[in-house]
């Protein structure tokens, strides 16, 4: 028989922060709480054991989970997360637009879209969560953590699926803006590029190889100055880290890429010094109210257009 997901979650959103859920595999462990300690060894015995006396840590149907309970799966397990000296980024977004159906964020560079690794409350999703009292907020599409600029929300689940399927029916235009390096004799650079794209050793990289492409990006130079170019970069795919892997290939990183060409250790960010990579505009037509849809970043990077 299969079990049904509850309508609700049994722990709701606190301080922004929504409740994790694992799903108990099947296995030999005596107690659910020592499958806990052993699935996530990062966080002690005495963490573990703190939150299950506080009642943070539940099953799928909310009853609380304490630290003699048998294991017992399937069965859904739902705790909140912490973070011990989460750093602080010191910069903020800005609402761009808001009504009942969306949210439009213009996201500083350094924030994480999502809460990952080492940031949690300090992911912009969180942070809305607990500035706007949105619980059933959702992004529908990432920017990497280092971009900058403009990032679509949905804010009800009924009409959720609708404008998630603008990306990969692609009935969404995005414009990117770049700076990068420009050398003396270079006159133009190609108006659309193709390469194929795979994951590469490290699992933070992509590279390219010899194949079929399966990335394209639309490149138009806006200003040149001072050893640098401003691009308008128009991503027709959605592949990951594509423009600024395209632009590594075009022998012009991205100015303060984090990634590429050199992977920095982590732990390096440099807040005077952000990825000049910004996702300047967005344009749609909304399927739920049928009005065009067009916004832009109030942002700007080393240069500005002519």
């Amino acid at each position: 028989m299969t079990r049904r997901r509850p309508a609700q979650m049994p722990l709701p959103t606190r301080d922004g922060v929504g409740p994790s859920c694992i799903g108990l595999p099947y296995g030999a462990w005596p107690t659910i709480a020592e499958f806990l300690i052993e699935r996530f060894p990062v966080i002690t015995p005495q963490a573990w054991m703190e939150r299950i006396e506080a009642g943070d840590v539940v099953d799928e149907h909310g009853v609380p989970v304490t630290a003699a309970r048998r294991y017992q799966s399937p069965l859904r397990v739902y705790y909140y997360r912490t973070l011990d000296g989460e750093v602080s980024i010191p910069f903020e977004e800005e609402v761009v637009f808001q009504d009942d159906q969306l949210l439009v964020v213009d996201k500083p560079p350094f924030v994480p879209v999502t809460p990952k690794g080492k940031y949690l409350k300090e992911s912009l999703l969180v942070r809305l969560k607990r500035k706007l009292g949105l619980d059933d907020l959702v992004p529908l599409h990432r920017i990497d953590r280092s971009t900058s600029g403009l990032v679509l929300f949905s804010v009800k689940p009924a009409t959720r699926g609708v404008y998630q399927s603008l990306f990969p029916e692609r009935r969404i235009v995005k414009h990117y803006e770049a700076v990068v390096p420009w050398r003396e004799g270079v006159s133009s650079v190609p108006e659309v590029y193709r390469s194929r794209l795979v994951d590469d050793d490290h699992f933070m990289r992509v590279r390219e190889e010899r194949g079929e492409p399966n990335s394209e990006t639309r490149i138009e130079v806006l200003n040149v100055q001072d050893g640098l170019a401003l691009l308008r970069l128009s991503p027709i795919t959605g592949r990951k880290h594509q423009l600024r892997v395209h632009c590594l290939a075009l022998g012009m990183p991205i100015v303060n890429d984090p990634i590429y060409p050199v992977l920095l250790p982590e732990g390096a960010d440099d807040f005077a010094r952000p990825m000049q990579l910004l996702a300047r505009s967005l344009s749609f037509v909304d399927p739920v109210t049928g009005a065009q849809r067009s916004f832009g970043s109030r942002r700007s990077l080393l240069l500005t257009p002519r």
